[in-house]
């Protein structure tokens, strides 16, 4: 896949800290209940740390008290791809930034959630940036 920001694996390790390149770059997953925006309620936007790009709205952000930040919605269908990843001896779908192609998280659906998609997108905190709303 190309993407419109592409670095070398050198760069994205000294512009990152380690424990967002494991992420963001190694597809890593943070530990449950310890991101910065697990339970954040703050209004805003919240941008991929690796390029910037906008992914995520507070208005679609839910408590689903899983342990990570979690969305029913991108800010634009756009703004993320979606990949099949087996890498844990089951299928799962990768969500990643569709600008620089970093891991955000997976994505669930069909487990009940009272959301207008049914969706789940379970993203590390660590693999996103917020910038609240001004008000």
């Amino acid at each position: 896949m190309t993407y419109d920001i592409e670095k070398p694996d050198e760069q994205w390790r000294a512009e990152l800290t380690p424990a967002e390149y494991q992420v963001l770059r190694r597809a890593a997953t943070e530990r449950p209940f310890t991101g910065e925006y697990t339970d954040t309620k703050a209004k805003g936007v919240y941008a991929c740390r690796a390029c910037g790009a906008e992914l995520f709205t507070s208005a679609e952000k839910f408590d689903s008290r899983c342990g990570w930040p979690s969305f029913y919605d991108p800010k634009d269908s756009d703004a993320v791809e979606l990949a099949e990843d087996r890498s844990y001896g089951t299928v799962q779908t990768e969500v990643r930034c569709a600008r620089c192609g970093s891991h955000l998280g997976h994505v669930f659906e069909g487990e009940g959630f009272a959301t207008p998609t049914d969706q789940r997108y379970c993203i590390n905190s660590i693999s996103l940036s917020l910038t609240p709303d001004e008000s």
